[in-house]
């Protein structure tokens, strides 16, 4: 069944009106009609079996009729990642939602090739692959800031998983064997990987794990989506498909 996400609060026959690129894909894309049920959900108040009440030129109007699920969480886990090419992290956004990060935070280094990014894309990509994954909630995207500036705001007692390029640290599992439950960030560098400096400055801090992904130099991609992937299986809700 199609699933959409609103922004909109969801209560038992209190009206929806979907925006006109909602409208126009139930209506003109996915053919759906007056009397067709689809989910919705917003990441507050669980997921929904809604009926299209009212398809016309106004737009489409869904009258949410019963809760198919009570709203629930994955792991309180945060993605860093350092800007690169418009294209990979869009990749790294889709695939972070599908790995079940909460949030996607970008990040500013000192070997940072792109600084610019439309947020409100890269939001519209993780929206449409939780719907597409059935997860309950859409990871938070935030506005790039300075990596220097991320650890100076860090809230403890979330843990930083720092994702070395240089190949020294322990791999991933590893890493993270033993390690008590806490609030997760992975940290993924830049193409041309963090300086010297940031490097060392990483390693030294006292909530961060160095680990290594591997004896091959990844792209930033394929070292989020390899990070994420390892990362639920350590520590995550692939071991138990429990959620909270």
């Amino acid at each position: 069944m199609i699933r959409l996400h609103v922004a909109a609060d969801l209560s038992q026959d209190v009206a929806l009106g979907l925006d006109h690129g909602q409208s126009h894909y139930l209506t003109s894309v996915m053919r759906r009609a007056v009397g067709d049920e689809v989910l919705v959900f917003n990441g507050r108040d669980g997921e929904w079996r809604a009926v299209i009440e009212v398809s016309g030129k106004r737009g489409v109007i869904l009258r949410p009729k019963a809760l198919e699920r009570r709203q629930a969480f994955g792991p309180d886990l945060d993605l860093v990642i350092a800007l690169v090419k418009r294209s990979r992290v869009e990749t790294i956004v889709e695939k972070a939602a599908e790995l079940g990060a909460r949030r996607v935070r970008l990040v500013i280094t000192e070997r940072t090739n792109a600084e610019r990014t439309r947020v409100d894309r890269l939001a519209a990509i993780a929206a449409e692959a939780a719907e597409q994954t059935g997860r309950l909630d859409v990871p938070e995207i935030f506005e790039p800031v300075k990596l220097a500036k991320l650890i100076e705001g860090w809230a403890a007692p979330r843990r930083l998983l720092f994702c070395d390029e240089a190949g020294d640290a322990r791999p991933v599992l590893q890493a993270l064997e033993g390690a008590a439950p806490a609030p997760w960030s992975i940290l993924i560098g830049p193409e041309g990987g963090f300086s010297p400096s940031e490097r060392e400055a990483l390693r030294n801090l006292p909530y961060a794990t160095p680990a290594t992904l591997g004896p091959r130099i990844l792209r930033a991609d394929t070292a989020a989506i390899s990070a994420l992937t390892l990362w639920q299986a350590a520590q995550g809700d692939w071991r138990s498909h429990e959620v909270s």
